[in-house]
């Protein structure tokens, strides 16, 4: 796991440090591959072979391909294991495997792989550069390309930081930001900024840069085809692909512990490297929060369950207490998503991966996509309402909406009840997008100042979402065609990407056993009455579950990784953040939002007419990310 840059230009000056943006990212050392017109970097964060044999940039015998990587590929053995006839291996690590993979079957090579990963890999006698991204997006991947030139890193803040770049602001990218909380799919506050898409590559002619060509080397697989094994069989092997996929991602050369919240999904990864390792002594962490009667905006305490369980399994549990000061860590928190998110839970990562590097695990594996892959979010459950929504006429549905928002947010179930309602009236593929949006669209595009709202009456941040259906014409469920868009957009741009800027900005791998490629096909398979059985959801891995886990732990509430940030907002606790980054005298400077009107977002959320607490921490972290990102290089 470690940080990858590069830049493609006629000229590449020697006084631009590329690496410095990212050498948190690889703390075990760094190296740097110079030829004309390109420049290649590497920060390294040792995992597999531990020697000089494994640093990077890493090059062909013959010289003639050169890579930088970051990631693992958990079936690198079985990969080198058929290339040992034809190839000299010098290391034990998965970046050689993956050199001399490219170097036998191209770019096919990617399709072959099973981990996670965002790579680069140069030609230099076709002078032909290649990037890829793993298939489902783990590992970030940025690149800008413009008047010849082309950046490319695992972080936003590397292209940011370079002299020259066009930092022209993508306006309906922030509309994304405040709509889902994350910006889906290629968009980036930058207009020339891109992320490289999941399972997605890039061939790039250093010497004719305009010719650029980006292709998806794999797709989900949502063929509304499943399964006619029966319940007992499929559950046989969901629990032996689920186990294969955790042993696969227990290979590592340094120390790794575990994400053990207490929930189904992480408590089910360390049962089953239990199983793998039944005599070695595992070590779990779980955050410890303060919170009042046990509870915070409806969600229950995670801390007994995940005590409970590391009692049952016999595990050895590290208790991080949440220390969140939020003004304190705010900007930081900004400056290491290197986008505009507005979550709390980054700190909860941030903390928990501190303390497991102070301690020596460098690698982390957790229950992460669980919910994406099997159903568990309330989003999943609240499906089973649309048959009734459907039948509701839109005028009516309408002013059920308009009824349920006479009240005010206190209460989590009303709270969802708008949710579940905000689309009343719209085709049901709109309302099912928009169980993602946090505010209503009209309100968003009105707290931008007239000059630039004007320009975003078109964009609807859902349209992205109802396009990619197309891409699974024979899918035909609700349930997979929800999860597809969890594991095409939510997961990648949301979760994932605060989950490895956290743990990264620490020197911690993470590592998300329930994105295993053979365990997510598998999933597209399974008879979608098997993920969510009535308004169980996970149903079959439940069943896995109940092999290895308390009945209590199972069968729990869903809890969120977040913070009580309703209650900050309402408390006043985050008053001076307010003040200092949406101040009208701030608004105004900033020429983006108009003051009236975030101010009356402001209002509304304090008397509870709107729930946009999550919204007016959006505002706040584009604020903090202009200030980080674009004052701070100009």
């Amino acid at each position: 796991m470690c940080g990858i840059a590069g830049i493609v230009s006629t000229s590449i000056s020697s006084a631009v440090d590329i690496q410095s943006t990212i050498r948190h990212r690889g703390p075990d050392g760094e190296g740097i591959f110079n030829a004309p017109g390109i420049q290649l970097a590497h920060t390294r964060l040792a995992i597999l072979d531990l020697s000089l044999n494994g640093r990077q940039p890493m090059q062909t015998a013959d010289g003639r391909y050169v890579i930088v990587f970051n990631g693992e590929i958990y079936n690198h053995l079985t990969l080198r294991a058929a290339l040992t006839d034809r190839y000299v291996f010098r290391s034990t690590s998965d970046t050689e495997t993956l050199l001399y993979g490219f170097a036998a079957y191209g770019t096919a090579v990617f399709r072959k792989l099973n981990g996670i990963f965002a790579c680069a890999i140069f030609d230099t006698v076709t002078r032909q550069l290649v990037l890829a991204r793993d298939q489902f997006g783990v590992k970030p991947l940025y690149y800008y390309h413009k008047n010849g030139l082309f950046l490319f890193s695992s972080e936003l803040k590397t292209i940011a930081a370079y002299p020259g770049v066009d930092k022209s602001i993508d306006y309906p990218a922030l509309v994304n930001y405040l709509h889902f909380l994350y910006s889906p799919g290629m968009q980036t506050p930058f207009q020339h900024v891109s992320k490289l898409l999941p399972g997605h590559l890039i061939q790039l002619p250093i010497d004719e840069p305009a010719s650029i060509c980006i292709k998806r080397y794999y797709d989900l697989p949502f063929r509304g085809t499943y399964s006619e094994q029966s319940e007992s069989q499929l559950l046989e092997e969901l629990d032996e692909r689920l186990f294969s996929a955790v042993k696969r991602q227990l290979q590592s050369d340094v120390p790794l512990a575990f994400f053990l919240s207490g929930g189904l999904d992480s408590s089910l990864v360390m049962a089953m490297a239990k199983r793998a390792h039944p005599t070695e002594r595992l070590t779990g962490y779980t955050i410890r929060t303060a919170l009042r009667n046990g509870k915070f905006e409806g969600f229950e305490n995670d801390l007994p369950y995940a005590r409970q369980v590391a009692a049952h399994l016999n595990v050895d549990l590290v208790e991080v207490d949440a220390n969140v000061d939020i003004v304190r860590d705010f900007d930081h928190m900004i400056y290491h998503l290197d986008e505009p998110q507005a979550d709390t839970a980054p700190f909860n990562v941030l903390n928990i991966c501190r303390e497991a590097r102070k301690n020596g695990h460098t690698v982390l594996l957790g229950g992460t996509a669980g919910d994406d892959v099997f159903s568990g979010y309330r989003r999943h459950q609240a499906l089973s309402m649309e048959p009734f929504l459907n039948r509701i006429p839109p005028a009516v549905g309408r002013l059920l909406n308009r009824t349920i928002n006479l009240g005010t947010n206190d209460a989590p179930l009303l709270r969802r009840l708008r949710k579940l309602t905000a689309g009343m009236g719209q085709p049901q593929h709109e309302r099912m997008a928009d169980y993602f949006a946090r505010l209503p669209l009209a309100t968003n595009h009105h707290l931008f100042e007239s000059n630039i709202g004007k320009t975003l009456y078109g964009h609807q941040p859902s349209h992205q979402l109802l396009a990619a259906l197309e891409r699974i014409p024979d899918e035909k469920n609700l349930l997979n065609q929800l999860l597809f868009w969890e594991l095409s957009y939510f997961l990648p741009d949301h979760n994932l990407n605060y989950t490895d800027k956290m743990s990264m900005a620490v020197g911690v791998e993470t590592r998300v056993p329930f994105l295993d490629t053979e365990l997510v096909e598998f999933s597209t398979r399974l008879p979608p009455s098997l993920k969510m059985h009535g308004r169980t959801t996970k149903y079959l891995l439940r069943k896995v579950a109940e092999r290895y886990l308390p009945q209590s732990v199972i069968y729990r509430p869903k809890t969120g990784f977040g913070t009580p940030l309703r209650d900050w907002l309402r408390t006043g606790q985050l008053n001076e953040m307010l003040q200092r980054y949406l101040s009208v005298e701030s608004l105004r400077k900033r020429g983006i939002f108009d003051p009236e009107a975030v101010h009356q977002l402001i209002r509304d959320n304090q008397t509870g007419k709107l729930d946009a607490s999550y919204s007016i921490w959006g505002l706040m972290a584009i604020e903090s990310w202009f200030r980080q990102f674009v004052d701070l290089n100009e």
